[in-house]
């Protein structure tokens, strides 16, 4: 038998509640953009060979897709989803762990491991806001 759980204080209109997902949103956007626009330069890049490889677009539309999910989670969190919250919560210091892995190690090229820091940096900015104090508050479980 499932147990429910609600949340106990959970105030979407609180000043510093709304402040801070209009702050995840913007990052999470951007995370979007850069997503896309590494798409439109790998898919303009993609007659030379050697500017282009099959990682590069497996790595680009899966960036691509977590930017769509991750927007989608902050729309459910901000709406008082505790599971979405929790994810973001818990995702997005992942993400930026990978990310970091990612340009230390792969074979990119520059314009891409660049690319993928400006990501990392968007995606630390969700991580603290999302994990700090005031949100955190926001969702506690009774």
């Amino acid at each position: 038998m499932m147990r429910t759980m609600t949340l106990t204080q959970f105030d979407r209109e609180h000043p510093d509640t709304v402040k801070a997902f209009r702050t995840v949103r913007l990052l999470v956007q951007g995370y979007l953009v850069l997503s896309l626009l590494t798409l439109v330069v790998i898919a303009l890049v993609r007659h030379d060979h050697s500017a282009t490889t099959s990682a590069m677009w497996g790595r680009g539309i899966g960036v691509a897709v977590s930017a769509v999910i991750t927007l989608w989670l902050v729309d459910r969190a901000a709406k008082g989803s505790y599971r979405a919250y929790r994810r973001l919560r818990f995702l997005s210091p992942i993400v930026v762990v990978a990310i970091v892995w990612v340009v230390s190690t792969a074979p990119y090229p520059m314009w891409m491991k660049v690319e993928q820091v400006l990501c990392g940096l968007t995606l630390l900015g969700v991580a603290v806001v999302v994990n700090g104090s005031h949100l955190r508050g926001q969702f506690v479980r009774g």
